[in-house]
């Protein structure tokens, strides 16, 4: 215990925030889960002959094994979300832990806990977008028959939502979450909920093209799941992070019309 009163103080001297620090601490334990494989999942059932990799073959095993296959996934998507969102959102969870320093040490950690805990709770419910979806629409067959241009039409959908105005509008509140706590802070824990919840929707806004090609191309593909994180947060981060997001939109535009076209002629060829 005396060791760990010291360390914390010293982390205090050193005006290192604990909240960032656990932060990101979480998100690495969240990648170290997902590269090592620590996280169950269903492999019997359809799907059962993919890699986990392969595009749609995390969410046709979990929709083959019922509810406990799709609670699996739903666990899965969690953490994922944890290892990606985390790093980006770590300005807003400090502000956020900033305006509690006069609460109780049971408040701020109540508090802080709900906020946190909802943003968690709302990126880990989006799973349910890629199941549903594959319920209706197979993924996995559809990249084997179509993947070039599977790619390329979520590459256009990409490039047409990093360029619209409604991304802007969500990115400048994830890149300004001071000016998002001043304009809708609320007391409390509910107004914490509250606050988060909201938060959460223009995450949601400024990142679901991002997460859907993620989706493309495999839930479980490590390097997408990096690069998108490096995207997120940066667009957040940096003085350019909006020229940022322009450009990948315009780069994702060119290789996804590139894909389409060449996917289109290949039989003329």
């Amino acid at each position: 215990m005396h060791a760990l009163d010291g360390l914390r103080g010293r982390i205090e001297r050193r005006r290192i925030p604990l909240v960032a620090l656990a932060t990101y601490l979480v998100a690495l334990l969240a990648w170290v889960a997902l590269v090592e494989r620590w996280l169950p999942m269903p492999g019997t059932g359809a799907g059962a002959d993919m890699r986990m990799v392969d595009p749609g073959a995390p969410e046709a095993m979990a929709l083959a094994n019922g509810l406990s296959g799709m609670g699996l996934y739903l666990l899965m998507w969690g953490v994922m979300m944890v290892a990606m969102m985390y790093p980006a959102t770590v300005p807003l969870f400090r502000l956020y832990d900033g305006t509690l320093k006069r609460a109780t040490k049971r408040e701020r950690v109540t508090r802080l806990g709900a906020f946190v805990g909802t943003y968690t709770v709302v990126w880990a419910l989006t799973g349910i977008v890629p199941l549903a979806v594959n319920r209706v629409v197979p993924l996995a067959a559809l990249a084997n028959e179509n993947g070039s241009v599977l790619l390329g039409g979520s590459l256009l959908v990409l490039s047409a939502y990093q360029l619209s105005s409604y991304k802007r509008h969500c990115l400048d509140y994830c890149r300004s979450p001071l000016g998002f706590l001043a304009d809708h802070y609320r007391p409390g824990v509910r107004g914490a909920i509250r606050l988060s919840g909201r938060f959460s929707g223009f995450c949601l806004g400024c990142c679901w093209a991002l997460m859907g090609l993620v989706v493309v191309v495999g839930s479980m593909n490590l390097l997408w799941m990096a690069g998108v994180t490096v995207v997120v947060s940066l667009e957040r981060a940096v003085s350019w992070g909006d020229r940022l997001a322009t450009a990948t939109g315009l780069v994702a535009g060119l290789v996804g019309a590139g894909l389409v076209v060449t996917s289109l002629l290949a039989p003329l060829g």
